[in-house]
């Protein structure tokens, strides 16, 4: 069975989802079709590339994850942006290339990547590119087409700037990339980026104001007392800032309580032992 995903920016609002996945069970009557998220930010593919970095793990090889956001073709020359193919990891992405696919990939790199610059002679897959092109394309890979029988391979592929924490001598400097549906604030800081510093080293993580710091990595969410902040490393390896059940009775959780936004400033201070500064001079 062919396991394919969906990730839009579409919304539940309009037809555009039920119109999609009609075309799809045409094309495959017995897939098994998996909506990644349909609520990314108009025309925002780091949010796009964050939400499928974060999960295209769990799915089997041979998956086919198709991304419908900033979709539609340009021809302009030195402007041109093609549909892409992506193999990466035995799974295979769909996307303009609009910068999604380097802001995916991060620093790894592709198995294979493809344009499809067909596209330029068949006007009629110029509109709502996800339902008039894309899903075509899904159907040659399910086929077991050679990419290179109907697709350009490609060397490069346009690149999204996606800030980078900064990290100094006793300092790592990052911002918030995403607030989830909890109100969970998930920064751009990664374990690897704390592993740099050693172990059992006191740092004070800051963000806002100077009373709202946190002091320790927790396991678990429920490691605090309900309604107390917390810090975590989550499932992807990112540094989240939440309220334990912060969300519960319309409170909104850590976004809200913090007045914190995407972009916001997160940083983390480090005092190694032997250093002059002590913990408190971090205030």
């Amino acid at each position: 069975m062919q396991i394919i995903t969906l990730t839009t920016d579409n919304g539940y609002h309009d037809y555009y989802v039920a119109a999609i996945k009609g075309k799809l069970f045409q094309a495959f009557p017995a897939a098994h079709v998996i909506d990644i998220s349909h609520g990314i930010t108009p025309f925002n593919i780091r949010e796009a590339a964050f939400q499928l970095r974060c999960c295209f793990e769990e799915f089997p090889a041979g998956t086919i994850h198709l991304i419908g956001v900033d979709s539609e073709p340009q021809f302009e020359a030195q402007k041109e942006r093609y549909p892409g193919i992506l193999k990466f990891k035995d799974q295979y992405f769909i996307c303009n290339d609009n910068g999604f696919f380097g802001s995916f990939l991060e620093e790894d790199f592709p198995d294979e990547f493809y344009l499809y610059t067909a596209i330029k002679d068949q006007p009629d897959a110029w509109r709502f590119t996800t339902k008039t092109c894309f899903i075509g394309l899904a159907q040659r890979i399910a086929n077991k087409e050679a990419l290179s029988s109907f697709c350009e391979v490609a060397r490069t592929y346009k690149r999204a700037f996606d800030q980078k924490p900064a990290i100094d001598q006793l300092l790592i400097r990052g911002i918030v990339i995403h607030i989830d549906s909890f109100g969970n604030l998930i920064t751009n800081i990664t374990k690897a980026d704390f592993e740099r510093f050693g172990n059992d080293i006191p740092f004070i993580i800051k963000y806002q104001k100077k009373e709202y710091f946190i002091d320790e990595i927790s396991p678990t969410y429920n490691a605090v007392s309900q309604g107390e902040r917390v810090a975590i490393f989550n499932s992807s390896g990112r540094l989240e800032i939440a309220i334990n059940r912060g969300a519960n009775d319309g409170f909104g959780g850590a976004s809200k309580l913090f007045g914190m936004r995407i972009g916001d400033p997160v940083h983390v201070e480090f005092t190694p032992q032997g250093s002059k500064e002590t913990f408190q001079s971090l205030f």
